[in-house]
């Protein structure tokens, strides 16, 4: 029973950190919308465009792929049985796939995809799984 709540788990964990990561993404987009002339229909759109964003508008990406690993990470705590730290490190090491691959698909600047990658995936889902307080 504990594998397969430990499973549910990941997958959950998952799940709710990516519709976290799209729900901020959304919610930032309606708050500080991007520039005039931005196009994020496409990804053709994007890379077309992505020359008119200024570094404040890296700002809602960067908290979309920071708050999705850490309430994933804290989601997964509580479903957990046991393994609680491998399963932070699994789904950090998901969610840092998963940036690594936008930022391969997304020409943004150097300076970005380093703090995206550094600081994003993998030290969120630490977090979430030292302020979850399950060891």
């Amino acid at each position: 029973m504990n594998i397969v709540r430990n499973i549910l788990a990941v997958i959950l964990g998952f799940i709710i950190g990516g519709l976290v990561n799209m729900a901020t993404i959304a919610a930032g987009h309606a708050i500080m919308p991007p520039p005039a002339g931005f196009d994020q229909t496409s990804m053709e759109g994007v890379a077309s465009t992505i020359h008119l964003l200024g570094p404040v508008d890296y700002i809602v990406p960067y908290l979309a792929h920071a708050l999705g690993p850490l309430v994933g990470v804290l989601c997964a705590m509580f479903i957990a049985a046991s393994s609680r730290k491998m399963i932070a490190i699994i789904l950090g090491a998901l969610f840092l796939a998963g940036g690594i691959a936008a930022n391969i698909m997304i020409p943004a600047p150097m300076w970005y995809r380093i703090v995206d990658v550094v600081f994003a995936y993998v030290p969120m889902a630490f977090l979430g799984w030292k302020l979850s307080g399950k060891d």
